[in-house]
């Protein structure tokens, strides 16, 4: 059986269709109130469906073309050390001639904190309780975001010399970003964890739980990379036109701001945003030590593979076109 991209996308599609009535009576601690306007309760089963769906037909690709994932996987494995290299030569070459090195890593974090705090918290007075700690939790997460999708929007670009010379599966190249830049959240969390302790901020036990969104950052960043890895390849104005992009997407976040001020009516829209959910778990284990509910964790878990199943699918099947563009 071949399994075109249109008969891909049909499959996606009927599933999809399929999916929203049964979901229409799943209990409510999983899809929420049902007594939520139809505006709202509508598109939370629409978003289950799809994710559903876009799962199912990813998996159902990898079965059928099990050949090619095997080949895939053997490919990973053989390169394996390649992407460890990757990894360290990012992480090295950031702080090349630095006189501070990695300490930037912790220093950055808290002088960005430092500024926003007197500005935000001083001038603006949203009247936010531990504004540092609340505005650097938010930071954290967006930044990794942020950093990741940006250095590997230029991953196959920027090692164009080593495709044309030899044999390397291509998503080496976004994957070693997106891990570069989990090394350098490692590092300025030790930095939020020196601004915590400083504001006397009582630890929480749920604070073991923060690899969970982290996790669920780290796949939608992933999924987000090999996209726009690929897009980036055929439109070069992308690098630009990301920049606004991502200036836009973190006002929309609420990071220097809580999201209390935004009027009840355009509240859904911070529902379409992922970085707005993923913000919001890490906050909730650091913060408040709540352990966010059923939902919260459906819908992260519903962006990130959906993030991850589109981009990869994308990726994969424009790689044997990268080469003549570049």
């Amino acid at each position: 059986m071949t399994l075109s991209k249109k008969r891909l996308a049909l499959i996606t599609v009927a599933l999809t269709i399929i999916f929203f009535i049964p979901m229409l009576y799943l209990p409510e601690s999983i899809i929420g109130s049902r007594a939520d306007h139809m505006l709202i309760f509508a598109p939370k089963i629409l978003f289950l469906a799809m994710t559903a769906a876009l799962v199912i037909a990813f998996i159902l690709a990898f079965i059928i073309k099990c050949d090619f994932m095997k080949w895939q996987a053997y490919s990973f494995n053989r390169f394996k050390h390649l992407l460890k290299l990757l990894v360290k030569r990012d992480f090295i070459a950031k702080y090349r001639k630095s006189v501070l090195g990695v300490l930037w890593s912790l220093l950055n974090p808290i002088l960005t904190m430092l500024v926003m705090t007197m500005v935000f918290a001083h001038v603006f007075r949203f009247g936010i309780e531990d504004f540092p700690v609340y505005f650097l939790s938010g930071l954290l997460i967006f930044n990794f975001f942020s950093e990741s999708t940006t250095a590997a929007m230029g991953s196959i670009l920027s090692n164009e010399g080593i495709i044309r010379k030899v044999y390397v599966p291509k998503y080496i190249f976004p994957v070693a970003r997106v891990l570069s830049s989990l090394v350098n959240l490692a590092f300025s969390f030790i930095a939020f964890l020196v601004v915590f302790v400083f504001t006397g901020q009582q630890f929480q036990w749920t604070m073991l739980l923060i690899p969970i969104p982290v996790i669920y950052t780290f796949l939608f960043a992933l999924g987000m990379a090999m996209f726009l890895s690929s897009l980036a390849v055929f439109f070069r104005d992308l690098t630009y036109l990301y920049g606004v992009i991502l200036t836009l997407w973190q006002f929309m976040t609420p990071i220097i701001y809580p999201v209390e001020i935004i009027p009840e009516r355009f509240r859904p829209i911070y529902g379409l945003n992922p970085m707005y959910h993923f913000v919001d778990y890490f906050r909730e284990l650091v913060l408040h030590g709540r352990i966010p509910d059923l939902w919260s964790n459906i819908v992260c878990i519903g962006f990130a593979l959906a993030s991850l199943c589109i981009g990869t699918y994308v990726f994969m099947s424009k790689q044997d076109r990268y080469i003549l563009y570049m």
